[in-house]
């Protein structure tokens, strides 16, 4: 039995993709994760005096490896620069191309011992970025339909992202901007926090969308560690509740929130964790250190997979990302 004609028919020679073509902005959530992993590291051995040699071995492989994927995001963009607004028009887009640019303020932090004059220039520049980010996805969320306007938990990574400059700003030299970043963002993550909780109530995320929740523990942890190095303790610990309320129910729901099995979003698992982790070092060090120690057994398994999704080209097809 002969096979039915394809139409159209198949393009010969087969054209060849071009270098980092299917470049998607799902690959930096899971190495925000790593960065934050590393900070945590680095946290760790400073309450412990521990050597901080494993610390650095991993924010320096992860800030190469963040490295070589800006530039793969960078070689597809000089392709089409059109394919940024595209990224941010879907919500994994919007999701890693915040990743990204959040990655270049948790840079700043992971520069600090290094040279304070160059943890400046990479905050301010990352402050910057952010900015431009979070006005862009407003003006493409008012000026789309409606339906598209709903609140989702990367709403925190672009409008309350700021926060992670305050990590950097009191160790350098700059804590009224850590002050000043505390006061902004903590009004507009409540305000997320509630809207998405009213919209919970009313309609519940779809399996494959559901391991983004995990993004509303974010906020609490980087409002706590800012807290913290302003000398706002109780501040610091209110959050760390808050955060262990939110911890708690993702681990009692957590068969529900990953019934959708495994995909690119479980790159949002990976940030909040290691966030979180970091926050509990400063709070209670004991329980930190048996958050950051299952941190580190769940979120370089996840980067892998994400990452080798990404070089067997499927990554770009899963996460509904633009191509150059």
């Amino acid at each position: 039995m002969s096979r039915p004609p394809v139409f159209p028919p198949p393009q010969f020679p087969p054209p060849r993709p071009r270098p980092f073509q299917r470049t998607p902005p799902a690959i930096f959530p899971p190495i925000l994760g790593l960065l934050a992993l590393g900070l945590g590291l680095r946290r760790a051995a400073e309450i412990w005096g521990l050597p901080a040699g494993l610390a650095e071995a991993v924010l320096g492989a992860a800030t190469g490896l963040g490295a070589f994927a800006v530039a793969a995001y960078a070689a597809k963009v000089a392709q089409r620069p059109g394919v940024v607004i595209e990224d941010l028009r879907v919500l994994p887009g919007r999701a890693g191309l915040a990743a990204l640019v959040l990655g270049l303020l948790v840079l700043a932090a992971v520069l600090v011992p290094y040279g304070p004059a160059a943890a400046r220039a990479v905050l301010v520049a990352g402050l910057g970025l952010q900015t431009i980010l979070a006005v862009t996805v407003a003006t493409l969320l008012l000026s789309g339909p409606k339906e598209g306007r709903v609140v989702t938990p990367a709403f925190h990574l672009h409008f309350v992202g700021f926060i992670i400059g305050g990590l950097t700003a009191a160790p350098v030299g700059w804590p009224g901007l850590g002050t000043v970043l505390l006061a902004v963002c903590a009004p507009v993550a409540a305000a997320i926090w509630i809207a998405s909780l009213v919209q919970f109530i009313r309609r519940v995320p779809p399996p494959p969308l559901r391991p983004l929740l995990a993004i509303h523990l974010a906020p609490a942890a980087l409002l706590g560690l800012v807290a913290g190095q302003q000398g706002m303790p109780m501040v610091a610990q209110l959050c760390a509740a808050a955060g262990g309320v939110l911890l708690l129910a993702f681990l009692a729901s957590a068969r529900w929130l990953l019934a959708g099995g495994f995909s690119p979003l479980w790159g949002a698992l990976t940030f909040p964790l290691a966030a979180y982790a970091g926050l509990l070092l400063v709070v209670w060090p004991q329980a930190g250190a048996v958050l950051l120690a299952a941190a580190a057994l769940v979120i370089p398994p996840i980067a892998a997979k994400i990452l080798q999704e990404w070089a067997k080209g499927r990554l770009a097809v899963r996460t509904n990302a633009a191509q150059a």
